[in-house]
């Protein structure tokens, strides 16, 4: 019985603590706290890394609406670093060439913002394609599995929509 009850006494002073560390009871009063709080998210710099390897150019296009999303409610000032990285089926969609005028808008838009994109050498030696096809401004990488760990490594926060 003394244990059961030590038990129940520990529960009832973990309760009392949480509820005072939630704040007050009333929920006008914790909305108001809420809406008057410094913003902590704001001041956070985030490092993500979006993949993509599908040949479907209306999923790249919603990868890059994602990521526009994803902008639009952090703010670029938020962003210490954003990066694509495509592989495999996954560059088809980004060629020069044949790239939907939809994905390219879009891709066109974020990489002026500084959105960085890393093409996988091993995909353009196997599909055959050269340098001059993929877009402006994005960056051949040696291996686009290994530029995704690499980044992982160094702390960003991988996003595979």
């Amino acid at each position: 019985m003394v244990k059961r009850a030590s038990t129940l006494g520990l529960m009832l002073a973990t309760a009392a603590g949480v509820l005072f560390l939630a704040g007050p009871a009333s929920a006008g009063e914790g909305a108001a706290a809420k809406k008057d709080a410094p913003k902590t998210e704001a001041a956070k710099k985030h490092k993500v890394v979006f993949h993509f390897n599908e040949a479907d150019a209306k999923k790249a296009g919603v990868v890059l609406t994602n990521i526009q999303n994803f902008v639009d409610v952090v703010g670029w000032e938020s962003i210490e670093a954003l990066e694509l990285v495509t592989h495999g089926p996954g560059l088809q969609p980004f060629l020069k060439e044949t790239m939907d005028p939809d994905v390219k808008g879009k891709l066109d838009k974020l990489m002026a913002g500084g959105l960085k994109v890393g093409v996988c050498g091993i995909t353009m030696k196997r599909q055959q394609i050269k340098p001059e096809s993929i877009p402006e401004g994005a960056t051949q990488v040696t291996s686009g599995q290994v530029r995704l760990v690499e980044l992982q490594e160094a702390g960003y926060v991988y996003i595979k929509p």
